[in-house]
């Protein structure tokens, strides 16, 4: 039987949420917080674990009621200690650790023909040696070929014609044994490395047929693990893997993260799930972005369309990026054929999928006289401040122009989670990719990612939180939001990032310079913080 685990006494007089978490973007509620710090306390009593948790791992709480009495389920992202099954927490939707289970038992076998397929690469006989000395061969006889043919050449040039009429017949049975001669060589290596060659050729036709029948036990396997994974969702409707992501396969590990194993152990006990939220233990995984003890949306690739599915019947909170309403759209200097404008945190740059109003848009209404592409560059949704936009397609194409040729000046301020030494300033240099797992989240990535270099300078600190001046020298997405938030970069997250760090009221990053050409312009901080001796106050 799932526990359900008491929460402190100090939470009786929190009032449980109307609705249930949307689990994309949330702030965990007070009652998640205090069973997240009972987990941790928890995890501090095994140290069987503290060498794998060190590594980093994802755990969740889900708060649930029944009778009018509270308690919370405890989760953690796939295995710990090597199997997915511990008393503390719920178990998986299916476990694929059990040592006598289909699964199991057609992993040993596709295990034993990758065992098979490497001891038959083994045998294979190194041809190398052999095909090297078969293309010198060759190359001296066409070298032979060829020298005699730039002898002859030689002759006809420098002979008389009497003399080169004499030694016409032996240069054509020279030239044709020659030819000859090539072609006999290239056949009699041919046929040496075809018959050392031939060994490999069967190793080869075996290995092909295993890796036939590994694939095709592997894609069964997989489609059968799928249909053991069911869910089920608040109006009692049960759905497989495979019925969710139709028309597409399920990414691989789709069902083991925290928040679907949660929902389902709730639904299978018949509790009322009153809020649920996700928080990251330990180190980082490589190139990510993960802050020990700081809560995380679900991720888009693997939980989004099976959460989709489970939270239906649910009364959820609303879409926070959906409910954001940013303030106004703010002319800064007008030209003849652009426009320096400040774009408000929540409003996007250009136009989205949810309709919502954006830059491009309003511009649109707001300049009827605008022709052409008009957006030059843009700002994430959630930052604020200066951006220019074209009003011709002439005008578009020379800003472009400027910016492709990094002659565009742009500075940022941003206040950060956690006070910095006054005067501290460096680059940061990390490279980034897009994230797969976790869009529209960006990962540090040595090996694929774009270069992506930052200056930064602490101004300020404010009410406990680092003002830092940043200069972004490239303009990969999010790349000052990682630069912060990465333990290799500032190692401390943009206040109010729901992506990086910890959701707040909004996103304080602001884009307060921008210079390009004879122009320099620089937006009032007020908009962005408003400093009153050491406290400070986020304005929309």
């Amino acid at each position: 039987m799932t526990p359900v685990h008491p929460l402190p006494a100090s939470t009786e007089e929190l009032a449980s949420p109307r609705c249930f978490t949307f689990p994309f973007c949330y702030q965990p509620h007070p009652l998640c917080v205090a069973a997240a710090a009972r987990v941790r306390t928890y995890l501090r009593s095994q140290p069987q674990w503290h060498g794998e948790l060190a590594l980093g791992k994802m755990m969740g709480v889900l708060v649930v009621e029944q009778e009018g009495r509270r308690g919370f389920l405890a989760a953690f992202s796939g295995t710990l200690g090597g199997t997915a099954v511990h008393p503390y927490f719920v178990p998986p939707v299916y476990d694929t650790t059990l040592p006598a289970g289909h699964f199991a038992v057609e992993q040993a076998r596709i295990s034993d023909i990758n065992a098979r397929i490497s001891r038959l690469r083994a045998q294979h006989a190194d041809t190398g040696p052999l095909r090297q000395q078969a293309d010198e061969a060759v190359a001296s006889a066409r070298e032979r070929m060829e020298s005699a043919r730039a002898e002859r050449h030689r002759l006809r040039a420098t002979l008389d014609a009497r003399s080169l009429a004499a030694c016409h017949d032996e240069m054509v049975r020279q030239s044709q044994f020659l030819k000859a001669e090539l072609r006999r060589v290239r056949q009699h290596w041919q046929q040496i490395l075809a018959e050392a060659e031939a060994p490999n050729r069967r190793l080869d036709q075996q290995i092909a047929g295993l890796e036939a029948e590994r694939r095709q036990r592997s894609n069964a396997l997989q489609d059968w693990l799928f249909g053991q994974y069911v869910f089920a969702n608040a109006r009692g409707e049960e759905r497989t893997l495979l019925q969710i992501f139709d028309p597409v396969r399920p990414p691989a590990g789709a069902g083991d993260c925290c928040a679907p194993k949660l929902l389902q152990a709730c639904y299978r006990m018949g509790y009322r799930p009153v809020c649920m939220a996700e928080f990251w233990v330990g180190r980082p995984p490589v190139g990510e972005v993960r802050v020990d003890g700081h809560f995380y949306p679900a991720c888009h690739a693997k939980c989004r369309p099976i959460l989709q599915f489970m939270l239906q019947g649910l009364p959820l909170d609303a879409n926070p990026l959906l409910e954001w309403r940013p303030g106004q759209l703010r002319e800064v200097y007008r030209a003849s054929d652009f426009v320096v404008l400040s774009k408000p945190s929540g409003m996007l740059s250009v136009p989205g999928k949810d309709n919502l109003p954006s830059v491009y848009s309003l511009v649109q209404s707001r300049y009827p006289q605008a022709r052409g592409p008009m957006m030059v560059h843009r700002l994430d949704m959630d930052t604020s401040g200066l951006l220019v936009v074209a009003l011709t397609p002439e005008a578009h194409h020379r800003l472009q122009r400027l910016f492709e040729q990094r002659l565009v000046a742009k500075t940022y301020m941003a206040l950060l989670e956690h006070p910095m030494p006054v005067g501290r300033r460096g680059t940061i240099s990390l490279p980034l990719a897009p994230d797969l797992l976790h869009r529209p989240c960006q990962r540090v990535d040595e090996a694929h990612g774009k270069a992506a270099l930052t200056h930064y300078r602490v101004v300020d600190n404010i009410g406990g939180h680092a003002l830092v001046e940043l200069v972004p020298h490239t303009g990969r997405t999010h790349q000052l939001r990682v630069h912060c938030a990465h333990h290799l970069g500032l190692g401390n997250p943009i206040v109010g990032d729901r992506l990086y760090g910890t959701p707040a009221v909004r996103l304080m990053l602001h884009a307060a310079r921008l210079a390009f050409d004879s122009y320099a312009f620089e937006d009032d901080l007020q908009g962005f913080l408003m400093k009153n001796g050491d406290k400070f106050a986020l304005l929309a």
